[in-house]
């Protein structure tokens, strides 16, 4: 369930936080009155909204229409949008919005809209008993990615992204997903079968984590159904429902005049828009409509007077959780006009929030009392029109942490900004909006869908990159200092305030603290307003004289060059115009893993979070941020097994800066000594949070036990962290920055000759680099050794859940990549089966999984590995369900079909996913130095699709059989792990 803040939408119109769009072949705009494409086999449909009508999205607004969008009414008041879209090609993405959430539940529903769309999966008019996943696989879409759902309080949405969708799959699916959303099957067989699966879900939702956001949603909501709808529901409700409770709740909100279908892809919208109504058009509600219910208004409380009063205020105490702090300004939420005036607001209060969070920040840099702060006004479920300020004290002193914090948002209310912080803000806002009119061509169908079902939910309207640019920039003379301050006071001005502290401490803090903290008046802090002057890339340093290009030639694939530079650096280039506005740079360096000694694990857990902040040259933190102001630059460090990386998407207009930020890491880093101190606040806080969970004890220290317990894989303990010094980081960190070889790779729209040129300034000019020793280039990941024993590790969460894994290695290197790539087909295989055989179980486990790993640079330390997060009593079941079927795969071949239903979704992946930029650049990092890597990309699709049963079989006997897998499990504190016998399986295998 997400729930996409104000903060995020591109027109409801504010900056997005990150653009999504896998490159592909661009289709023209096809206007929304003048259809085109090949000639369709029957007629226009009657409930498009063509010429002068306004479409029903757009109804009460001025926001100029997207013309690349085709909307629909029908007269059972079913609405639908569909448009062309090419990205990637072939695809349509599909999205049905039934407005139906967890708010529209009556109290003894709770859960039911979750529990319908299990069971609209399980069962329906076309489709069979768990017959949903398998048919679509067929298909090609994948389970989990390409077929989905989620449950939010306000809706229900259903996902399809249909790849390779000829007109027969099409049509199908259309058929399919009619009879999922007007005839599921709620039977007791079938609700007997999927509760267990919701309970599994929700008991691997649970814990400390849960908790919180349930405690947190009970006090800042209060007094509205949205501090009880969990949309999971409770067990007592799920386990209550009755056929005849689904069929009712079915009948009151699954409904064509509740129902808005969007769909965006590779096929002519027009035909989209004949599908729908083809297969949606008859559609009739059973019985009156139902309104939906109120969703409340926040209210202060009683006999409250003055600004802002104080009214629910929590301490909620989890011994496993850091510190956090959350306050909210509440207002009700209304229903708005989505005007250009409205949406020039939201601009606004979008710039005057990243004001406040950019101070926010320069403070917490800075040192001092908390480890982050942020202010994020969002409208949350049609609930509430609130402003959140999050803060992390560092320490147990959370009034000095609030107060600090509060008392830069007082300087935000007390004195306008400067012209020159506006300035700041808006070239930022800027960059990013002009970007998505030069990527518009490239965003994705899946993106697109996904942005008219937010539209709906928000009861908002759409609109093309070129209008949010054009407004953005029409409104520049009426971003001033006065205006900011206005909307900011606006803000931070509410019915009630409302607080919820989190803490491991009990007696840390009470409600009446908390409420005291909060109505105590703050001084104004000027301190962190920051100097905006702009910084050139033009007075940064040389980083030395520059090299010369030694030789150009073809890498020997598509138009793509290896280039090598006299200083030994080498580069891949690949100038095209696939995405129009972006270039992919990736710079590979180093030894990776493999470059740390046994005491060095807390730095490199440190480099992960603070390398990059330390700066270089001249620049801090604060000054790597000027100089990329107004400009599309990113600055991503990876640690992987064999090399350390450097990752940015970036522009033309930007590359050449790009690639100096990058070299002049590597050749005049800088040692701050805050990013350092503030890593290690931040690791500190994390893993005191690393025993809440199974999942959490896993991320904390699976890689270790699956690596022999290498210490180099270890999460650092707190003690150890307490021992990390600057000088410390600065002693691991400065070598390894100066060993390896470099290779860069920039592929996308630029300008080859002027890159070539600035590779020569910028990689040409580093000094020699220090050689990798032997000693450290031989270093592979071990795995444990053969044994019967689990592993037994133990988390403080919940007394109901638990994890287990089970793993057998495999692998490494170039020569036998072909083989590892016929391990996924292998590894989809075991987990399509451990899906049937853990959700079959009773609901043993939610969305157990297998994986395949096999390092390409390395000589070995591949491996299959299969986990489940369940309860602790079915940890035997998981472990004889995957020991049945390793012990299965290797004694007997798979079944065509079940080969089909892998294969063909793998093909569609890598079809898709080829049709990108980053696609490519993954598949050849390393080229430049070995050859061998070019030759078996011309492999990739068959190593991946083609096989046979009995070549999966030898895969099976090759490394399943050898050796019993490695097993572990995460059980809770004061348990023992169970070793009966294998729970007993349901009555029929999940859907979904």
């Amino acid at each position: 369930m997400i729930h996409l803040p104000r903060a995020v939408r591109p027109l409801a119109l504010l900056l997005p936080l990150a653009l999504f769009a896998p490159a592909a072949s661009a289709q023209a705009p096809v206007p929304a009155s003048v259809p085109t494409g090949a000639p369709l086999e029957r007629e226009i449909p009657e409930s498009l909204q063509t010429g002068d009508e306004v479409p029903w999205i757009y109804r009460g607004s001025d926001v100029p229409r997207d013309e690349e969008w085709l909307f629909g009414e029908m007269d059972n008041g079913l609405r639908y949008a569909v448009r062309r879209n090419g990205v990637p090609p072939r695809q349509v993405s599909i999205r049905i919005r039934i407005d139906a959430g967890s708010l529209h539940e009556r109290d003894d529903e709770r859960g039911f809209a979750h529990l319908m769309e299990h069971l609209s999966f399980r069962e329906s008019k076309y489709l069979g008993p768990a017959m949903a996943i398998p048919t679509w696989q067929r298909l090609g879409a994948t389970f989990g990615s390409d077929t989905n759902a989620e449950t939010t309080p306000t809706h229900t949405v259903y996902k399809l992204d249909l790849p390779n969708a000829t007109p027969e799959a099409l049509e199908e699916s259309f058929k399919l997903l009619s009879g999922m959303m007007r005839e599921p099957v709620l039977t007791e067989a079938n609700l007997a079968a999927e509760v267990p699966i919701v309970l599994a879900e929700k008991r691997e939702r649970g814990g400390a984590a849960e908790r919180v956001v349930e405690g947190t949603r009970k006090t800042l909501f209060a007094g509205q159904p949205l501090a009880e709808r969990m949309p999971i529901g409770t067990e007592a409700t799920l386990t209550g429902a009755t056929a005849e409770a689904m069929q009712a709740f079915h009948a009151r909100w699954y409904r064509p005049e509740n129902t808005v279908i969007v769909a965006a892809g590779d096929v002519d919208p027009i035909r989209l828009a004949q599908l729908v109504e083809e297969w949606f058009g008859d559609w009739q509600g059973e019985g009156p409509h139902v309104e939906a219910p109120s969703f409340g208004d926040p209210v202060p409380p009683p006999g409250a007077t003055g600004k802002n009063p104080v009214g629910e205020t929590a301490v909620l105490v989890e011994p496993d959780m850091p510190r956090t702090l959350t306050y909210a300004i509440m207002r009700p939420w209304r229903q708005v006009d989505d005007t250009i005036v409205y949406n020039e607001g939201l601009l606004t209060d979008a710039l005057a929030q990243a004001l406040i969070n950019r101070r926010l920040e320069a403070r917490a840099r800075a040192g001092g009392s908390y480890l982050y702060a942020q202010v994020q006004q969002d409208d949350v479920s049609r609930s509430t029109d609130a402003t959140f300020v999050t803060v992390a004290p560092l320490s147990g002193d959370w009034q000095a942490a609030v107060a600090d914090v509060r008392a830069v948002i007082a300087d935000a209310l007390a004195t306008p900004p400067s012209e020159e912080e506006i300035a700041r803000e808006v070239a930022e806002f800027d960059v990013v909006f002009a970007s998505m009119v030069e990527q518009r061509a490239v965003m994705a169908g899946s993106k697109l869908a996904d942005d008219i079902v937010n539209a709906v939910d928000i009861r908002e309207t759409v609109a093309a990159p070129e209008t949010v640019l054009t407004v953005f920039r029409g409104m520049r003379d009426k971003l001033t200092p006065a205006a900011v301050l206005e909307h900011t006071r606006a803000l931070f001005d509410g019915d009630v305030v409302r607080a919820v502290y989190v803490t491991p401490a009990r007696g840390e803090a009470d409600a009446a603290a908390i409420r005291a903290a909060l109505a105590r008046d703050v001084a104004p802090d000027s301190s962190a307003r920051l100097d905006a002057t702009p910084i050139a890339f033009e007075d940064m340093p040389a980083i030395g004289d520059p090299g010369q290009v030694a030789s150009v030639e073809p890498l020997g694939l598509l138009g793509i060059e290896r280039v090598e530079l006299d200083n030994g650096v080498t580069a891949i280039l690949w100038a095209n115009e696939a995405e129009p506005g972006r270039v992919a740079v990736r710079v590979r360096f180093g030894a990776g893993m493999r470059a740390f000694d046994a005491g060095d694990a807390v730095y490199r857990e440190l480099g992960e979070r603070a390398l990059v902040q330390s700066g270089l040259a001249d620049l801090g933190q604060e000054e790597l941020d000027r100089i990329s102001t107004g400009r599309k630059m990113a600055f991503d460090f990876g640690i992987e097994e064999s090399v350390f990386t450097f990752a940015a998407q970036t522009r033309k207009a930007d590359l050449d800066d790009q690639l100096y930020l990058f070299a002049a890491k590597l050749a005049m880093p800088r040692w701050d000594e805050n990013p350092v101190m503030r890593a290690k606040a931040a690791a500190r806080l994390a893993y005191e949070s690393l025993a809440t969970s199974p999942g959490s004890v896993l991320g904390r220290d699976l890689e270790y036990y699956l690596r022999d317990r290498d210490p180099r894989y270890a999460t650092p303990d707190l003690a150890t962290l307490e021992q990390a010094t600057p000088e410390g980081f600065r002693a691991v960190w400065e070598p390894l920055l100066a060993q390896g070889p470099v290779e860069v790779a920039i592929f996308g729209e630029f300008d080859r000759e002027a890159t070539l040129e600035a590779l020569r300034r910028t990689f040409g000019a580093l000094p020699p680099r220090t050689p990798i020793p032997a000693e450290v280039a031989a270093r592979t990941p071990d795995f444990p050794a053969p044994s019967a024993d689990t592993v037994v590790l133990h988390h403080r969460g919940d007394a109901n859940q638990a994890a287990a894994v089970i793993a057998w290695p495999t692998g490494g290197g170039v020569e036998r990549l072909p083989e590892s790539r016929q391990l996924e087909i292998l590894a989809n295989l075991f987990s399509n089966r451990l899906i049937d055989a853990m959700r079959e179980r009773a609901g043993a486990s939610y969305a157990p999984q297998v994986t395949n790993s096999w390092p390409t640079d390395l000589a070995d330390g591949g491996r299959i590995a299969a986990i489940a997060q369940l309860r602790p009593e079915d940890v035997p079941a998981f472990f004889a369900a995957a020991d049945e079927i390793a012990s299965d795969l290797v004694a007997n071949p798979p079944t065509a079909d079940e080969l089909a239903r892998v294969t063909e979704p793998l093909r569609q992946l890598i079809n898709r996913a080829s049709t990108g930029n980053t696609f490519w650049m993954y598949q050849l990092e390393g080229a430049t130095r070995d050859p061998r890597r070019v030759a078996l990309v011309r492999s990739l699709l068959n190593d991946y699709t083609v096989t046979t049963p009995e070549a999966m079989q030898a895969l099976a006997r090759k490394y399943l059989a050898v050796r019993p897998g490695f097993r572990l499990a995460v059980i809770p504190e004061g348990q023992e792990l169970v070793r009966g016998p294998a729970a007993a399986p349901a009555q029929a295998p999940a859907g979904r």
